[in-house]
């Protein structure tokens, strides 16, 4: 009985999903998986979806310059993964994928500097519970120097190994964060955003978080269905 009751649940959500063509949002992934860069720094971007980043190519936001697409004077384009080798202070600026029909993913920050100090700080929002680090880095010297983190303009303390934990943050944690090292200089401000559920197609190239692919997830106790469909 149950078996057909969620064949009849299945079908007429197959035939919606067919029928609209749904492009599902995709991620922007960022290799190192960072917000912060010094000049000089490559980075990759990267449209992340479920079933294909066919038709997803990264835009920008710059100083002078609006939606403009990565292989039109900035970047190296292949398929919907965008490349930039050497980065410079102007590639500061905001970043997202956007799909040939117009859908486009969440937005992210990058910020590149001339300076020799940089904070390292999750580049995506962050789920509230979690711990998370910062680590106050310099272009040339050891990683481990003792550093001053600040939030919103503010100390909160000096580490002696240059990291810091945040733990179990919550929507208080928010805020821009920077961070400086005595004879190195001080790092640009990064903002940290804290959600209460997992992004969507949250993905890390690190490992840290995977997204779920699994087709369908049933319950027999509440025979609930969720669903990931996709139509070729």
């Amino acid at each position: 009985m149950m078996e057909t009751s969620l064949q009849y649940l299945l079908f007429p959500c197959l035939l919606l999903c067919c029928k609209t063509n749904e492009v599902l949002p995709a991620a922007l992934t960022v290799s190192p998986s960072r917000s912060q860069f010094f000049k000089g720094d490559s980075v990759s971007l990267s449209c992340e979806e479920d079933n294909s980043s066919a038709g997803w190519t990264v835009r920008r936001n710059i100083t002078g310059e609006t939606r403009t697409e990565c292989g039109d004077e900035w970047g190296e384009a292949a398929g919907s993964t965008c490349t930039m080798n050497y980065l410079l202070s102007w590639d500061s600026g905001v970043y997202w994928c956007e799909w040939r029909e117009g859908a486009a993913s969440s937005s992210i920050q990058l910020t590149v500097t001339g300076g020799s100090v940089i904070l390292q700080s999750p580049v995506l929002p962050v789920m509230e519970g979690d711990d998370v680090t910062l680590s106050c880095q310099t272009k040339t010297a050891p990683s481990n120097l003792p550093a001053a983190f600040y939030k919103d303009g503010s100390l909160i303390r000096t580490e002696p190994a240059g990291h810091m934990t945040l733990h179990h943050v919550t929507s208080s944690d928010e805020g821009l964060y920077r961070c400086s090292i005595s004879a190195h200089g001080e790092s640009p401000s990064s903002s940290i955003s804290v959600s209460a559920e997992a992004p969507p197609l949250l993905h890390d190239n690190q490992g840290d978080h995977q997204r779920n692919t699994s087709a369908s997830h049933f319950n027999p106790e509440t025979q609930t269905v969720r669903l990931n469909l996709s139509c070729y």
